[in-house]
């Protein structure tokens, strides 16, 4: 099982990676004026998303079942499992809608801002601070 907790948390961290700096991708796509500027973000943008982003995440996902699954008896009723797989779903939905952001720039169609953008940028953060004080600390 060490080595699935070690692939698990290699997965993380490269999820994290891509879900750092996308939002700071379409800061700048936001802030771009020219068209050349914007297709190259397209290009990156979908690239992270599609090259690292989403294969870490599903990696992360399937190896973290993998993981709850052998130890189900003691984590079933461990309620700091319970907040960090909470933290994780929220994860997932970010990951989902910065999709869709990605999305909306690729068509030409996004009108949120880059300061909308630079605070979007925060909320792994707050996840991900959470989600390691979850496994760490076990405040619960």
């Amino acid at each position: 099982m060490l080595w699935i907790k070690a692939f698990h948390i290699i997965a993380v961290v490269c999820w994290f990676a891509g879900i750092f700096y996308l939002p700071r991708l379409f800061v700048y796509h936001a802030a771009t004026t020219d068209q050349a500027g914007r297709e190259r973000f397209k290009v990156m943008e979908r690239k992270l998303y599609r090259g690292i982003m989403t294969p870490s995440a599903a990696i992360a996902i399937v190896l973290g079942a993998w993981l709850l699954i052998d130890s189900w008896d003691f984590y079933r009723t461990q309620g700091w499992m319970h907040a960090k797989l909470t933290m994780v779903l929220l994860l997932a939905l970010y990951h989902i809608q910065c999709y869709r952001y990605l999305i909306s720039f690729r068509n030409d169609k996004n009108i949120k801002t880059e300061t909308f953008f630079r605070w979007f940028n925060e909320i792994p953060v707050l996840l991900l601070v959470g989600i390691i004080i979850m496994v760490i600390v076990r405040p619960f």
